[in-house]
């Protein structure tokens, strides 16, 4: 005699999520996203809004006469007594090796990134959506940096590196910076420029190679900076106690070199000025500090609601001159 069939096996809910599960899909801000599905959709913008700019920009067209290489009130001497003293043609030339001095300081920073990048997909799947955005990250910002090189050149000033020993500074932050530590640093580099370029692009005063530059930096570091948002976020929820602490400390050792190189004392040098007063009245203007930490609020208060500007790392983002 045959045997029955064995009865359907119930239909079975999904595990209910425990406490801890729901802490780690979570933080000050709300649920955390898919990483995959964040990653999916900065792939679809990508293949959309991303440019050449050998080919995009007119690098032959003779400069405008009477047009900035940088928004003056974005300069550093911007309403010191410096800046009264000087001349028009004097400040004109000041936003010039100015903006090359940011071009220098973005190239420094964005050769960082690459590396931090590199470092953070090394054992991630080299199929999945997540690393295939970072190498796209890595594909702009190389184009980036040729960009800012070659404005640089075209604009006939030199290149402006960061001092010696930021530079070997950063050689140190970049090899022992933990993941969290590494999307903190991305922020800071491109925020506060991005904030900058925001200002720049659509200002008819500055010249159009400039405008252009600024508007492909800002439409393509958009990404990146959601990219680096989102995961900075999943890290400091998941990642043990002392890399969170290590994080907040490294994160304001960064903002504290990141606000020193943002004025580098050979660009007065090279225009005639005395360096050290230049510096001194840069240190001194009220319009300077509220420029740095205008650019800085979106960033500041953005990592102040996920948990790195506390103890000892806020003071020294408050020391660096971007958080009040």
């Amino acid at each position: 005699m045959t045997p029955p069939p064995p009865p359907p096996r119930p239909v079975t809910s999904p595990t209910p999520a425990t406490a801890d599960d729901v802490q780690l899909l979570r933080d000050a801000l709300g649920p955390l996203r898919d990483r995959e599905q964040v990653a999916a959709r900065l792939l679809e913008a990508s293949a959309t809004h991303s440019f050449d700019p050998d080919g995009e920009l007119d690098w032959d067209t003779p400069f405008e006469d009477g047009k900035w290489f940088w928004p003056p009130e974005l300069i550093s001497l911007y309403g010191t007594p410096l800046w009264e003293r000087m001349s028009e043609e004097r400040r004109m030339d000041l936003a010039r090796h100015e903006s090359a001095s940011l071009a220098s300081l973005g190239i420094w920073f964005e050769i960082i990134l690459m590396q931090l990048l590199v470092r953070h997909i090394y054992d991630k799947p080299v199929t999945s959506n997540h690393v295939r955005y970072a190498l796209t990250e890595i594909a702009d910002e190389c184009r980036h940096s040729m960009m800012f090189a070659r404005l640089i050149q075209r604009g006939g000033t030199p290149s402006y590196p960061v001092p010696r020993r930021y530079h070997q500074l950063a050689r140190v932050l970049k090899t022992v910076s933990t993941t969290p530590g590494s999307f903190a640093a991305t922020l800071l580099g491109e925020e506060i420029l991005d904030w900058m370029q925001r200002l720049t692009f659509p200002d008819e005063r500055v010249q159009p190679l400039v405008r252009g530059v600024t508007r492909i930096h800002v439409i393509e570091e958009s990404r990146h900076v959601r990219y680096a948002r989102e995961e900075l976020r999943r890290q400091m929820v998941t990642a043990p106690r002392w890399e969170r602490e290590f994080t907040r400390l490294s994160c304001g050792q960064a903002a504290k070199v990141f606000s020193v190189c943002f004025v580098n004392p050979r660009v007065y040098e090279d225009i005639g000025l005395d360096p050290r007063e230049a510096v001194a009245q840069v240190r001194a203007s009220g319009h300077r500090r509220e420029v740095m930490r205008s650019g800085a609020k979106r960033l500041t208060d953005f990592l102040d609601d996920i948990g790195v500007l506390r103890g000892p790392g806020r003071r020294m983002w408050q020391a660096s001159g971007l958080l009040a």
